[in-house]
């Protein structure tokens, strides 16, 4: 018998930082029902991002994101919408953009469902590699020209680049418990 993603109580996700190489990404389980509002504070924490900017879900031609009354900003609500609506029987693909000024594209995949493991607090990441480029870099393009800037002490803006980064980089740091420790704390 074929077991479909609505005979699980999971989902596992894997998301990818589009253009990131190499590739910047994350693998994670979280509950079927959780919604697209509480999937995008998921991927903040995930990521490694500072949710200092707008995001939207784009699902097929549908948009998800925060409707805000006073923009014009046309979006149905994330907050009514659940994983399990999006995803009820197969594995899909869509994306999740944050920060419309940079555009920082994420492919997020639905790849499995799966049961849950006792002792395990859910939503949990299971893996994932390199580290999330910092805030305001300017998309891949300017994540790439800061990590030139901060690999070669002779570049003209080694210096400014390391003080604005707080000192120190490194593009290959990814830690999952560190990650764990901020799910645990997500309401």
């Amino acid at each position: 018998m074929i077991k479909l993603l609505r005979d699980f109580p999971l989902y596992q996700l894997k998301v990818t930082l589009v253009d990131s190489r190499p590739a910047i990404w994350r693998r994670f389980q979280v509950n079927k029902e959780a919604t697209l509002l509480k999937l995008h504070d998921i991927l903040q924490i995930v990521m490694g991002w500072d949710d200092a900017h707008l995001h939207e879900f784009r699902i097929g031609e549908l948009r998800f994101g925060d409707p805000e009354p006073d923009e014009d900003y046309d979006v149905i609500d994330e907050a009514g919408v659940k994983l399990s609506q999006i995803a009820p029987d197969n594995p899909i693909t869509f994306e999740y953009l944050y920060d419309f000024g940079d555009g920082w594209e994420h492919e997020v995949a639905i790849e499995c469902g799966v049961d849950k493991k006792k002792g395990v607090r859910y939503p949990t990441c299971i893996e994932g590699a390199r580290a999330c480029p910092p805030e305001d870099v300017g998309a891949i393009p300017g994540y790439e020209d800061f990590l030139k800037a901060i690999r070669n002490k002779r570049h003209r803006e080694h210096k400014e680049m390391l003080a604005w980064i707080g000192g120190h980089f490194d593009p290959e740091a990814f830690d999952v418990e560190s990650v764990n420790r901020q799910l645990v704390r997500l309401k």
